[in-house]
């Protein structure tokens, strides 16, 4: 035995090994293949991938210019021609590289640690452009301030905070077919391989076009134009082909099962091009180079917040403050939602019985609390990652790759040059290896039936081309809804005379309801806090993800069986079954029937 099996199973043997579930502690659920050391590659690796967002979130947030302000009839309405304006966003941008890793870190611990899942949460990409761009506006020419904005964002986490609480939002989870859940795991493969080829946080092989919408790049950058057009110079690049290179290495180490490929790519192009005098470097001579590098050159360094710590603005008069607040809140918890499921679905989490994942109701917990908190550093929502994949490729299955991840923003608070500068051309060949990782899952949809087919079809393309999970989703929903409801109205019309050729193949949309209404949804904790608890539950997660019940309580289970349409419905030619628990005690976990 290794020194490192050693320490594996020393870990496994303690409070920690059993708390995290790992294999071999002796846990009631163990998680197996969980070791402490693949445990801590795993939250290196998703650190890796996602240590883009330090620099990114702070550039972005930073063109909303924040607390700062000037005379915008002297200096016009972008106020870029004020020196003292322009002194105020570099100290923004130190605020918000500091909230960045700070929200973050928090964020990933309080995921690991109480929810015990490997998914890591951050400020979120795309929210956080609409925060900058369409709610603010460019240094701030938009309709709602940012103390306004961030106001708006600290009113979503505590809706979604109580949502979550009496179960609302698992609630909601729950009710997306399966279809469109595993279409949505394959939908974000895609758009991290389509993020992981554009320049902004790729290799750069795909540019913008404007007649093709996109085109073959990967051109110098002094070949682009104002758009990050390629003009001229296709394929010349030399971060194109480092990135390409790095692509190669990983999907080489995978090949042999080498422990650790997707970091070891990841580090080995950073360092490749860290150097300056080379056609690669990550630091051009240029004033965005020249400011990169003396920054890289810090190594050690820590920026307290002092422009936006708990900068709110109170005021809900304006319509254009309730149209963001509703836009975080709907596009937040699709697009959180998918990620979270879609992450549990490549883990192995997913419980088909349930359509749920264990912790779920912790995970949306943390999230709420995550988003409040984020807001009072002066961040946009925060959410889950959609490179947490890149860690359970690695084999993360516990929170305690999480928490790494967590530590890691915590350190990279005092080694922000370290870590803001890792380029995109190193990282974006792992956004590309994860995202055809994330594939696998597209043969279990059930093609055959086109009312299952089209919408996840839908839910697919729309999450790369919308450049968003959230509208993926309600793409896919919209869809669904339409074709399988105009179905479900002619065959009742017809009373079962009219029905599509092959209705029998379709997937049953399992809605698991309780004599209670939403109890099943109710996370475990909260119902032993009202004084109805069971003698089954587990430590973490809601009721819904329990095996096994008190037949006598309050909240007898019933199982319906619902059709893929919007409303309960019998299969033809299929006899309604309903089980009593006096008649029929329910079934184990692993029991074909479906029950909650």
């Amino acid at each position: 035995m290794s020194w490192i099996d050693k320490v594996n199973t020393f870990v496994a043997r303690t409070v920690v090994g059993r708390w995290f579930r790992l294999e071999g502690s002796g846990a009631k659920r163990e998680r197996v293949g969980s070791k402490f050391s693949i445990e801590l590659r795993a939250g290196l690796t998703i650190f890796v991938a996602m240590a883009y967002i330090i620099s990114t979130n702070a550039l972005i947030l930073t063109d909303s210019g924040g607390t700062c302000d000037c005379d915008r009839e002297e200096f016009g309405a972008t106020c870029e021609n004020d020196p003292a304006y322009t002194t105020c966003l570099q100290g923004i941008k130190l605020d918000i590289i500091t909230a960045t890793c700070a929200i973050s870190c928090l964020a990933c611990i309080m995921m690991g640690l109480l929810a015990n899942l490997p998914i890591a949460l951050a400020p979120g990409m795309g929210l956080n452009a609409y925060f900058a761009y369409t709610v603010v506006g460019f240094h701030g020419t938009g309709k709602v301030s940012y103390e306004n904005a961030l106001a708006a964002v600290c009113i979503e986490g505590i809706i979604f905070f109580v949502l979550s609480v009496v179960g609302l939002r698992q609630w909601f989870a729950r009710m997306i077919p399966a279809a469109l859940k595993t279409a949505t795991g394959t939908g974000i493969g895609i758009y991290l391989a389509f993020i992981g080829l554009q320049s902004s946080a790729g290799i750069g092989l795909i540019t913008s076009s404007s007649s093709t919408l996109v085109e073959l790049g990967g051109c110098p950058p002094e070949y682009r134009d104002e758009n990050n057009v390629c003009t001229s110079h296709h394929m010349e690049g030399g971060p194109t082909w480092l990135g390409v290179l790095g692509l190669m290495l990983i999907g080489t180490m995978l090949l042999y099962r080498l422990k650790g490929a997707i970091l070891v790519g990841i580090f080995i192009i950073a360092i490749i091009s860290w150097p300056r005098p080379t056609a690669v470097t990550y630091f051009p001579h240029t004033q965005a180079g020249d400011e990169a590098f003396d920054f890289f050159k810090k190594v050690v360094t820590f920026h307290p917040i002092q422009n936006t710590l708990a900068k709110f603005h109170w005021d809900a008069s304006s319509g254009d403050f309730w149209i963001a607040l509703i836009t975080f809140l709907y596009v937040d918890i699709l697009d959180c939602t998918g990620t979270m499921f879609s992450m549990a679905k490549f883990g192995g989490y997913m419980d088909e019985r349930t359509q749920d994942f264990e912790g779920s109701s912790m995970a949306f917990l943390v999230d709420s609390a995550a988003i409040t908190i984020g807001s009072v550093f002066g961040s946009s929502p925060v959410t889950a990652f959609i490179e947490s994949g890149a860690g359970i490729a690695e084999g993360g299955r516990t929170g305690i790759c999480t928490i790494v991840t967590g530590i890691m923003f915590f350190i990279a608070l005092f080694f922000a040059p370290i870590f803001a500068s890792f380029p995109p051309w190193a990282t974006g060949p792992a956004l590309i290896v994860v995202g055809s990782m994330m594939m696998q899952n597209v043969t279990q949809i059930n093609w055959k039936y086109v009312g299952d087919a089209l919408p996840a079809f839908i839910t697919i393309i729309m999450i790369p081309f919308g450049y968003s999970i959230g509208y993926g989703l309600i793409a896919g929903l919209g869809s669904f809804i339409f074709i399988n409801s105009l179905a479900f109205i002619v065959y009742k019309l017809s009373r079962g005379r009219i029905a599509p050729p092959n209705f029998g193949e379709r997937d049953n949309w399992v809605a698991f309801v309780t004599r209670g209404g939403f109890k099943s949804n109710i996370p475990s904790w909260m119902m032993w806090v009202a004084g109805k608890s069971r003698d089954t539950f587990s430590s973490h997660g809601s009721v819904a993800e329990n095996a096994s019940y008190d037949v006598g309580s309050t909240t007898e289970l019933k199982e319906v069986a619902v059709s893929s349409y919007p409303h309960p419905m019998q299969p033809p030619h299929s006899p309604q079954v309903q089980h009593s628990p006096q008649s029929s005690p329910p079934q184990s976990p692993h029991s074909p029937q479906r029950l909650v």
